[in-house]
């Protein structure tokens, strides 16, 4: 079913707002000079770490490892991944190199 033009407008308002208001917020709730919770602090070190844990736990938790190709494609995607990373500290680099080389070897080699 298509949209409106004033419907797909008032989405797109809708997103913008939202997105302006989740980038204001922060600094309204701890402007300078207020000293930063020391939870918030906490949270701030733990949160990144943790929810990239759970993004690999949830990319490779359907990983076949008892039949063929055995979770190859994906461990070397992941070596390649951290050692990139460890390596050049360069996000995009390493994801997108770990990506390109799962891609093709999902694709061409297994």
């Amino acid at each position: 079913m298509p949209l409106s033009v004033g419907m797909s407008l008032l989405i797109i308002l809708a997103v913008a707002l939202t997105t302006f208001a989740t980038r204001v917020v922060p600094f309204l709730i701890f402007p300078k000079g207020k000293e930063i919770p020391d939870v918030v602090q906490y949270l701030g070190r733990v949160l990144t770490p943790a929810v990239i844990g759970m993004l690999v736990v949830y990319c490779l938790k359907t990983t076949p490892v008892l039949s063929a190709p055995y979770g190859i494609p994906e461990a070397a995607a992941v070596l390649v991944t951290a050692g990139l990373h460890v390596w050049k500290r360069n996000n995009l680099l390493s994801i997108g190199a770990g990506t390109v080389l799962y891609m093709f070897l999902v694709q061409a080699v297994f």
